[in-house]
């Protein structure tokens, strides 16, 4: 048996860190860059853009079919996680296929909220300021949440995930993980 096994393929780790570095790129120049500010959200756009292409068209655990569950599989997944009894994933579990939903949503939102403020329509407009504001708030604690979960399925199944997003090998399936 091979001492590990390709799961996340180039692709996903350059979008996952490009995302990660866009958005805190975004965050830490709102203030005083706005001109990097703005590149870094258009990135955020660009790779939203591409992920949605590769989430149907990409390879086996870059795709929606491989990790969207129906809310009752994801229901019945944190009660098993609650229960210390979770199974583990080799691609993204039932919890984190559900993060990556509100995540691209979330992304494009504000990335969406970000460019009307561009335009002359919304240039200015108190709503869209903070509409975009506020999704970038749920967004911050959505990704405290993910990494809350990265680190408890990485205790739970003696598993370094981040490392996993970097190598992009994980360790075999073992009897009843879910491949």
């Amino acid at each position: 048996m091979p001492a590990t096994v390709r799961v996340w393929d180039p692709y996903v780790r350059v979008f996952h860190w490009g995302l990660v570095t866009s958005f805190a790129v975004a965050w830490f120049s709102a203030e005083d860059l706005r001109q990097v500010h703005e590149f870094a959200g258009y990135t955020a756009g660009g790779l939203i853009a591409a992920r949605l292409v590769m989430g149907i068209a990409g390879s086996r655990y870059a795709r929606f079919s491989q990790f969207i569950r129906r809310p009752t599989r994801v229901i019945a997944y944190a009660s098993d996680v609650v229960a210390h009894r979770e199974r583990r994933y080799l691609g993204h579990n039932p919890l984190g296929g559900l993060m990556v939903l509100a995540l691209i949503i979330l992304v494009a939102s504000v990335a969406f909220t970000g460019w009307l403020q561009t335009t002359d329509a919304y240039w200015g407009i108190e709503w869209v300021e903070d509409l975009h504001r506020r999704l970038v708030n749920v967004m911050i604690g959505c990704v405290i949440l993910h990494l809350a979960g990265v680190l408890v399925a990485s205790l739970r199944h003696s598993e370094n995930l981040v490392r996993a997003m970097v190598t992009g090998v994980k360790r075999p399936p073992a009897p009843g993980d879910v491949i």
